[in-house]
């Protein structure tokens, strides 16, 4: 049985966003669509005071609407709903654990002061192993997945754009967007940022070849990154891109433009939890393209 594409919805736009999002994604995988709606009872009374059955018609209206929505505008998929008692993080990552995917929606604040991922999707990401999309409401993202149903050219010139620290492996950042790009008809840009040891800041005679030997061996590792990749997916146009500057901002330079931005973080088994990397987090603050965020050993 093919696994499902999982979208967390709170009746919100951020989540309806999510929702439309996930849909389009379960059509291009051939998958169905399961949309949850975490029941997280406040551990700390509502003033005022909310009838526990109360919440739980709302919880049950939230679905029903988003899932009755979602079979109207895309009447090939299959689309199941559950409610799920609990907090909200835990309940998204145990639903995540059998799922291809796991999408949830991201609170815009404008172009200027980025963007909220919020408590619970940042909790969510560091819970769970599956692939996290985090997709911006109406208006901020210009990274949706193609409509299944018009040419693929609706997509031309839009590429995956996947962060790649050629110090460490890669393999299931990269397999993702390889898989991610060929499934939408559109190219790969793998960008590493790097800069100089900062014991060379203090060098004003340091010969220039020394800047250039540094920029071509890691051009090479990159290259070197994306070779088997590039033989796995022959369709997909690759290009590297090694631009001197933080790690972080020149993704985000790069993901502009971006039909889907991915980007990895380190699997820390920990008592407190998973741990997001400055790059991810930093890209799923600011970046307007809907994130993924891949975890890796």
């Amino acid at each position: 049985m093919t696994r499902p594409v999982t979208v967390g919805v709170d009746g919100f736009p951020e989540s309806r966003a999510a929702a439309d999002w996930a849909a389009r994604e379960a059509l291009l995988r051939e998958a169905p669509l399961r949309v949850v709606h975490a029941d997280e009872w406040p551990r700390i009374p509502a003033l005022p005071p909310v009838d526990r059955e109360e919440h739980q018609r709302w919880a049950d209206t939230v679905l029903d609407e988003a899932s009755g929505a979602l079979r109207r505008r895309y009447p090939g998929l299959t689309v199941s709903s559950r409610r799920q008692a609990g907090r909200a993080a835990a309940v998204l990552a145990v639903e995540a654990a059998d799922s291809q995917m796991l999408v949830l929606g991201s609170r815009g604040r404008g172009a200027v002061e980025g963007f909220l991922v919020g408590s619970v999707g940042t909790a969510a990401v560091g819970l769970t192993d599956t692939p996290v999309v985090l997709v911006r409401p109406p208006g901020t993202s210009r990274g949706e997945p193609p409509d299944p149903r018009p040419s693929r050219d609706a997509v031309a010139g839009r590429d995956v754009v996947v962060g790649v620290d050629v110090h460490e492996s890669a393999d299931a950042v990269l397999a993702f967007a390889f898989d991610e790009a060929a499934r939408r008809g559109c190219g790969v840009r793998a960008v590493h940022g790097w800069s100089l040891p900062f014991a060379f800041s203090y060098a004003p005679g340091l010969d220039p070849g020394v800047r250039q030997e540094v920029a071509d061996g890691v051009a090479g590792a990159l290259a070197e990154r994306l070779r088997p990749w590039r033989g796995l997916y022959p369709s997909v146009k690759a290009e590297e891109r090694v631009l001197v500057g933080a790690p972080a901002e020149q993704v985000l330079y790069e993901a502009e433009d971006a039909e889907l931005v991915v980007v990895g973080r380190r699997i820390r088994r920990a008592p407190v939890g998973g741990h997001l990397g400055h790059v991810a987090h930093a890209v799923l603050h600011h970046a307007t393209a809907p994130v993924a965020v891949i975890a890796h050993d």
